[in-house]
């Protein structure tokens, strides 16, 4: 039975790949590197680290990615601000979520201040929810399912008592690896790369309803 809802938070709750792409970007070419934002797509979903390392590594650019991650998260601040607007149907289906006693947790990839700053941004603050993982808190990033595994612990229950929401075919595979379920929405790949999942629809304001009562 059905007892926890573990949200992913890029692509799920929020659409901010566009600004963190932008934040990187500008980042780069203060070191004198111009990139593109085909550049950054093989890493989607994965953490900063490897969001901005995968790039600079494509470049051959050695960088110290504290450093680089601190630089761009400034401009990512900045650009976010009155601009980050929830997905459709986010708020909603976190708020039925509750009126559900369904447990909720957000876990994400991107490092915690990124998290709470669009959660904030988005009127979904992390307080909102029965808990949170960032990216800082687990070593093995997505595909590996351990954000997860720790994303239900933090709940008090087990992988297969959660429903996980993705976006992103690494994450997907995350999710069915702990042992989870999986609801894939298809607001950044294809419906044709997300068939891992248990159920796909286009957005939290269409979700089927055999995928939150099961």
């Amino acid at each position: 039975m059905i007892k926890g809802i573990l949200f992913d938070m890029d692509g799920v709750l929020a659409d901010s790949e566009p600004f963190i792409c932008q934040a990187a970007i500008m980042m780069f070419a203060n070191k004198g590197i111009t990139v593109y934002p085909d550049d950054f797509k093989p890493f989607v979903g994965t953490g900063e680290n490897r969001y901005i390392g995968g790039v600079a590594e494509k470049y051959k650019l050695l960088t110290d990615i504290a450093e680089a991650k601190a630089e761009t998260y400034k401009n990512y601040l900045e650009i976010i601000r009155g601009n980050l607007a929830p997905l459709p149907g986010a708020v909603e289906f976190v708020q039925r979520c509750s009126l559900l006693k369904l447990k909720t947790a957000v876990a994400t990839s991107a490092d915690e201040i990124k998290m709470k700053a669009n959660l904030t941004e988005i009127g979904l603050p992390a307080a909102l929810f029965n808990a949170t993982v960032n990216g800082l808190e687990v070593e093995n990033k997505k595909p590996f399912p351990d954000i997860y595994i720790m994303a239900a612990e933090k709940l008090g229950l087990k992988p297969e008592e959660c429903l996980v929401i993705e976006d992103a075919v690494s994450g997907i595979k995350a999710a069915k690896s702990a042992g989870c379920k999986c609801l894939a929405l298809t607001t950044s790949f294809e419906r044709s790369m997300l068939t891992e999942a248990d159920w796909i629809c286009p957005s939290l304001a269409e979700v089927p309803e055999e995928a939150i009562n099961w």
